[in-house]
């Protein structure tokens, strides 16, 4: 009998996905993904919905979210999984995040007005209703009008650090965020950690602070690695002492790197954080 499959990174309509909840774990079923968590930005209000559907199907869902952490003059991704989604101190972080987190949308729609793009915030906001609003949603606004023709592109002329859509954000400390997963049962995972691009002393230092607060685990296999980089995140998880996580990081279909359930395999003798829920 084969090892279950675990997804533990993916988004929906609930944050910058492309798919409802529902819909989201109908296609991890499909894929045959047995245990996934879902993990949208700064935002639970994805997982009643997915948790009924993974009932429905008999896929095992873990309630997660993803928070965006303030590490010295960076932002670091923090996943939380096997949270409880009701836990006060987690909401009370999370609506911080959020206030946020809207704030900096209608920062880079101002933005992007006095570059001669109009109309990005009002568009967004209607399309998002109660959602959140991510860079990624700006970038699909700027394909969608052709503006650039694809995402990176959106990324690289206009929404990344240096260029004139970017807003510096100051978003919630590195400790606090892990302080919210942890006051929730949860486990904190930092996601996909060579994609900050921080040199070894700096990740050393990051997940250094991140171990201190009580983070107990870091992103090895992830949609994107390549061998070279499942190696070296591994050698982070040993060198930290942490569990080892796996998630595609999926927003959308159409990607064959990022496709749900679509993973490398775990190195041996890793320690897989599952064993901790």
């Amino acid at each position: 009998m084969s090892d279950p499959i675990y997804d533990l990174h993916c988004h929906s309509t609930a944050s910058d996905g492309a798919l409802p909840p529902a819909e989201l774990v109908g296609r991890a079923k499909l894929q045959g993904v047995d245990v996934l968590a879902l993990t949208d930005h700064d935002t639970v209000a994805g997982l009643a919905e997915a948790r009924q559907a993974a009932q429905d199907c008999g896929m095992r869902l873990i309630q997660g979210i993803e928070l965006s952490a303030g590490f010295e003059s960076h932002c670091l991704h923090i996943v939380g999984l096997n949270i409880d989604p009701t836990n006060g101190q987690l909401l009370e972080g999370i609506g911080r995040q959020q206030i946020t987190r809207e704030d900096r949308a209608q920062k880079i729609a101002q933005k992007l007005v006095k570059k001669g793009i109009p109309d990005a915030y009002p568009e967004l906001r209607a399309a998002a209703g109660n959602g959140e609003i991510t860079r990624l949603h700006f970038a699909d606004f700027l394909v969608k009008h052709g503006y650039v023709a694809t995402q990176q592109d959106a990324f690289d002329r206009y929404l990344s650090k240096g260029k004139p859509g970017y807003v510096p954000t100051a978003w919630a400390p590195l400790a606090e965020c892990v302080a919210w997963i942890r006051q929730a049962g949860g486990v904190a995972v930092l996601a996909h950690p060579l994609r900050y691009k921080l040199s070894t002393k700096w990740l050393d230092k990051a997940l250094g602070q991140f171990k201190a607060a009580g983070g107990q685990g870091i992103e090895v296999v992830t949609g994107r690695a390549s061998i070279d980089d499942i190696r070296l995140s591994y050698g982070f998880a040993l060198k930290h002492q942490l569990y080892a996580s796996q998630g595609s990081d999926f927003h959308a279909p159409g990607n064959q790197y990022l496709e749900l359930g679509r993973l490398a395999a775990m190195p041996a003798g890793a320690n897989p954080v599952w064993d901790l829920f």
